[in-house]
């Protein structure tokens, strides 16, 4: 059971994922590296989560090496999922970016 604490760092870790989605489909769109857009939407999807996995990683490794307490350090907060909820909200913030604002995207695409 998830202990109450503090949710803006989901708030985060949704942005992890929203801000890097509409990123990464900027550049993919522009230099025309995946043309396929349900390939296109599944690469960026993939890269976010990789991002936030990795993240996570750099936290661990941060929390091993200055030798303080893991669960001071990463604010965990007693929840024992932490790590797994952090990257399921990147990974819905990605998700949520691409279905929210691909139309107007693409939009601003042409335009340019």
């Amino acid at each position: 059971m998830r202990k109450s604490g503090n949710n803006y760092d989901k708030v985060g870790h949704l942005a992890q994922g929203f801000v890097p989605a509409m990123i990464a489909r900027e550049i993919i769109i522009r230099k025309n590296i995946i043309q396929i857009e349900a390939w296109r939407n599944f690469f960026i999807v993939c890269f976010c989560l990789a991002f936030s996995a990795f993240y996570e990683l750099i936290e661990w490794w941060v929390a091993i090496f200055t030798n303080e307490a893991a669960n001071d350090f990463l604010g965990t907060q007693g929840y024992i999922w932490d790590t797994q909820s952090d990257m399921f909200w990147a990974l819905f913030g990605s998700i949520l970016a691409l279905i929210i604002l691909r139309k107007y995207h693409d939009k601003q695409l042409k335009n340019l």
